[in-house]
């Protein structure tokens, strides 16, 4: 028997069962489908977080007050002691340091802020104009010139913010209060939107020693440090270290942590978490294989006396199986490309539901999901085709 032959006639067969063939398709596609979709949710987790941390910004580095270890926290807690605070002289010591660009010290609070009779609460970032360059933060008018020094009362706030404060705009040179301090409007910040979970258009920026003052405190929350390329990372984060255990009387009680070290460990969790989804939704295709397995068997016993004719014609054994695995195959290959189209459909669904959420499956868990169906629908039909092609002829046109 030709191939050409097989595949007309397998493929006829495949049409005329269309019960058969509709519930097959259909635990291949679902179980298709499944992987599809699970895939494309971890993968657009993946780059969810993939893209919170690059509008960070580049080349970052992070300190820390406390020195963390593999054991968790900071050691020194158990006897007691409490972390050195980091100051504003620990962030000036970072100026001159080779392979540093820029910093940033930072101090993160909520206050009230108040003008023309409204009032809201608002969080505030302290921190000096190098910030606005580190995290690629960008302003829509105005400016913002906190420096070293003692720096004027201005501040600068989140396009929204902006609004609900001064609905009628004209918002630059303003007078606000905050808390029971008053500042000058300088700027404003262009729409950014939330990274790692905090709206940018909903925050207010003043300079550091402003900040200090009304959080009442002289420690500051971290130091952002960008280095000046990407090679430069490692020596900076060193000279860091070193520079801060010398201000703090040789003790290394700081933690250096850089934005691509965070980054790697997050994508790593996310692709294993990926992995692990897809193997989960793939444990539906071996539901699907044993169902083909089952409905072959029926179809065996079934079609004893077409077998039988077709071995009295002359078809071999060989034939017969072959048969059999190309019908598997038309029914793999058509719930297949189901599952495909259903898995996409899903993928597109989550993105309308989360728009933030870049849920596109990857081009290996479409192919990956297609062999594996395949596969399970050819491993699944070896029996039922082996057990055909065994068939007395005589014995099965005596059934008929």
């Amino acid at each position: 028997m030709k191939l050409s032959d097989a595949l007309s006639l397998s493929f006829r067969t495949v049409v005329s069962y269309r019960l058969r063939a509709l519930l097959i398709l259909l635990a291949m596609a679902l179980g298709v489908a499944a992987v599809v979709t699970l895939t494309a949710l971890g993968e657009g987790a993946r780059r969810f977080v993939v893209n919170q941390f690059a509008s960070l910004g580049t080349n970052l580095i992070i300190v820390l007050p406390g020195r963390a270890e593999t054991s968790g926290g900071f050691p020194g807690a158990i006897v007691g002691e409490t972390p050195r605070d980091l100051t504003l002289g620990d962030a000036a010591s970072l100026q001159n340091l080779s392979g540093v660009l820029r910093y940033a010290p930072l101090n993160v609070g909520v206050t009230e802020i108040s003008t023309g009779g409204r009032l809201r609460e608002v969080t505030i970032l302290g921190s000096t104009a190098g910030l606005i360059a580190i995290r690629h933060m960008k302003l829509a008018q105005g400016n913002f010139t906190a420096g070293n020094g003692p720096n004027p009362a201005e501040i600068v706030l989140g396009a929204k913010l902006a609004r609900e404060l001064f609905p009628a705009g004209n918002v630059v040179g303003q007078r606000i209060r905050l808390a029971d301090r008053r500042f000058r409007i300088t700027g404003i910040f262009a729409t950014q939107g939330e990274s790692m979970g905090f709206n940018t258009d909903e925050i207010a920026m003043i300079p550091i020693d402003h900040a200090q003052a009304l959080l009442n405190t002289e420690s500051l929350f971290r130091i952002l440090v960008e280095a000046s390329s990407r090679n430069a990372i490692e020596p900076a984060k060193t000279a860091i270290r070193e520079a801060i255990r010398l201000r703090h009387d040789g003790e290394d009680d700081v933690t250096v942590i850089t934005q691509d070290a965070v980054l790697a460990t997050f994508d790593r969790i996310l692709r294993a978490l990926t992995l692990a989804v897809s193997g989960i939704a793939a444990i539906s295709l071996a539901v699907a294989g044993i169902l083909v397995m089952n409905v072959m068997l029926v179809a065996v016993s079934q079609r004893t006396a077409e077998i039988g004719l077709l071995k009295a014609l002359g078809a071999t054994r060989k034939n017969i199986k072959r048969l059999f695995l190309l019908e598997t195959l038309w029914l793999s290959l058509a719930g297949a490309a189901t599952g495909i189209a259903l898995g996409y459909a899903g993928s597109f669904i989550l993105r309308l539901v989360y728009p933030q959420l870049p849920a596109y499956p990857p081009a290996w868990a479409s192919l990956a999901a297609i062999a594996t169906a395949l596969l399970t629908g050819i491993v699944a039909s070896l029996l039922p085709a082996s057990r055909a092609a065994k068939l007395n002829p005589v014995l099965a046109l005596s059934r008929r």
